[in-house]
């Protein structure tokens, strides 16, 4: 059994908490990522063979959302299953992905999964953008050729100050939902909604978020120099 090692830093006023080897040990790369009380499982693996005959990068993520995250329990006395995927998983599975793939080899034909779990909400601190955090750090931790690592944050801005990470109740009296990934140079993928914010408050979200991703950074690296694995050179197994 791998030793579990514990990495934290403070991000937004609220400790971030990276674990490794206390689940998914058999996968390429796995953490939980702490947020709050809100904490997400990410697991990266990646097959040995390449898959014949593919024409694109077989990358699959998937987000996963538990009853039990919220402390839910289905009542009926014969359906005790997780239903199909909310519209709400759906989509974060996607925002993961549009960050993600980018920063792989296209020419890539080995399939990929990141599998996201959402195993603890608090109600107050989304899990897209701590499942984002996950997926990047068991990426960077793995034997899984990616140009990572990334962070993901949201910003808000309520009352005229700019929020980090906004909670659900935050994020109704701000005048800006802006959610991004990248890192404190590059911006990969963005999503927003505002009330009629003005172009400049919106640019300076951006300015003001991308310095904060700094942190979840270092945060990732330390886990890579402590636990992480070499990369595999997969141009010599397509040979």
């Amino acid at each position: 059994m791998s030793e579990v090692r514990r990495f934290e830093t403070e991000w937004g006023g609220k400790p971030l908490i990276i674990e490794t080897g206390k689940f998914a040990n058999q996968a390429s790369g796995s953490c939980t990522v702490q947020y709050g009380d809100t904490l997400v499982l990410a697991t990266a693996t990646m097959s040995d063979n390449v898959r014949e005959g593919m024409k694109w990068f077989p990358l699959m993520v998937d987000f996963e959302e538990k009853l039990y995250a919220a402390g839910r329990i289905k009542g009926s006395r014969f359906i005790k299953r997780e239903g199909r995927p909310t519209d709400e998983a759906v989509l974060t599975a996607r925002l993961i992905d549009r960050a993600l793939r980018p920063l792989f080899d296209q020419t890539m034909r080995n399939d990929i999964q990141v599998i996201v779990t959402c195993l603890s909400f608090d109600g107050e601190n989304a899990p897209d953008v701590v499942g984002l955090i996950a997926a990047s750090c068991a990426l960077h931790m793995s034997d899984i050729p990616w140009r990572g690592p990334i962070a993901d944050i949201r910003i808000g801005q309520v009352e005229g100050e700019w929020v980090i990470n906004p909670t659900y109740e935050a994020r109704s009296k701000s005048i800006i939902d802006l959610n991004f990934a990248g890192t404190p140079e590059t911006i990969i993928m963005v999503e927003a909604g505002a009330k009629e914010a003005p172009e400049d408050t919106v640019l300076e979200a951006f300015w003001f978020g991308q310095k904060h991703l700094k942190k979840p950074i270092e945060l990732i690296e330390e886990v890579r120099k402590a636990v992480g694995k070499e990369k595999r050179d997969v141009s010599k197994e397509r040979t």
